[in-house]
């Protein structure tokens, strides 16, 4: 019995081990004397805000980067998230949200919801949204589309956030 009872405590203490090696970084606990991993100097230049992308309140999407950042009027960023581009780009440059819909039909035929619109951009709408269905466009696709798609939640928190008139700048 004592052998059964030694090799059952042998198996739990390496399914522990596995469990604990293989464990995301975010996970990890504050232990005294164990240094935290520093963020990649390529992930920080990724989340930073970009240079010349305005001042005040408003919504920043870099083209090249995928990225959106929502901004305080303190110039805090108060969220950062990657995005799916459409097939239309909007040229670089100053905006405001001219339109808002709940739920609708996208221009590639996918119910969207939290649509925020921004401009037109070769006789396209462009404006941000997320699909129902959680799926992305293709942003090689040959017909003009306008949605550049972000998951739900970050939908949802770019529709608190983005009112008829708040400004975006879209950067390169």
């Amino acid at each position: 019995m004592a052998g059964l009872t030694a090799a059952a405590l042998g198996v739990v203490a390496f399914l522990a081990y596995q469990a604990n090696a293989n464990a995301p970084d975010s996970l990890a606990r504050e232990r005294p004397g164990v240094a935290s991993p520093e963020p990649s100097k390529a992930k920080e230049k990724e989340l930073a805000l970009p240079a010349r992308s305005g001042s005040g309140l408003r919504v920043v999407y870099a083209l090249e980067n995928r990225r959106v950042w929502l901004v305080g009027e303190d110039d805090s960023v108060l969220r950062t998230y990657k995005v799916t581009p459409s097939s239309v780009d909007p040229p670089p440059g100053r905006y405001a949200v001219t339109s808002r819909a709940k739920q609708v039909t996208g221009s590639d035929g996918v119910p969207v919801e939290h649509v925020v619109i921004f401009t037109e951009s070769e006789g396209t709408v462009v404006g941000f949204s997320a699909a129902l269905d959680g799926s992305r466009p293709d942003p090689d696709a040959k017909e003009k589309t306008g949605g550049v798609r972000s998951s739900r939640a970050d939908g949802k928190a770019l529709w608190r956030f983005a009112t008829v008139g708040v400004e975006v700048r879209v950067v390169k």
